[in-house]
């Protein structure tokens, strides 16, 4: 398998001022999502290798049940990325259809700062604090 890897500029970051979500900006999210993803998908393909060399039976119990927790964890690990794969394809098709980088709750940007650090976000840092205060009061009901 052709292994074709996407750097992200490092010469170029986004900052306040310039105007918002530009072709340089949009370029510079889209390299930053896809490098991600394709780091995902590598860890992955490694996890799929230990979980498939584990699947030895063990005679011991205590070997038994340690390596069952160290599956279990694998599992877990690959269930989260296979989520987080997801909201990255939802946030490339946000950057084809030109809705990335707006809070989908206020339609307002969101801060490059914030879309540096999580760029799969959607919500600006006001809403999502917002839902997380919404979601805190249901879980407690």
């Amino acid at each position: 398998m052709h292994d074709v890897r996407i750097e992200v500029e490092t010469s170029y970051t986004p900052i306040e001022g310039e105007p918002f979500m530009s072709e340089q900006q949009k370029n510079y999210f889209r390299k930053k999502l896809i490098c991600w993803k394709q780091d995902i998908l590598k860890e992955s393909v490694e996890t799929l290798n230990v979980l498939q060399a584990d699947g030895d039976a063990h005679p011991d119990l205590a070997d038994r049940a340690t390596s069952e927790t160290d599956r279990s964890v694998e599992l877990r690990t690959r269930d989260r990325q296979r989520k987080l794969i997801s909201k990255i394809d939802a946030a490339l098709s946000r950057i084809e259809d030109g809705t990335y980088g707006y809070c989908e709750e206020t339609g307002e940007p969101i801060s490059l700062k914030r879309l540096d650090a999580r760029p799969v976000a959607t919500l600006s840092i006001e809403a999502q604090e917002r839902h997380e205060r919404r979601e805190k009061v249901y879980r407690d009901d």
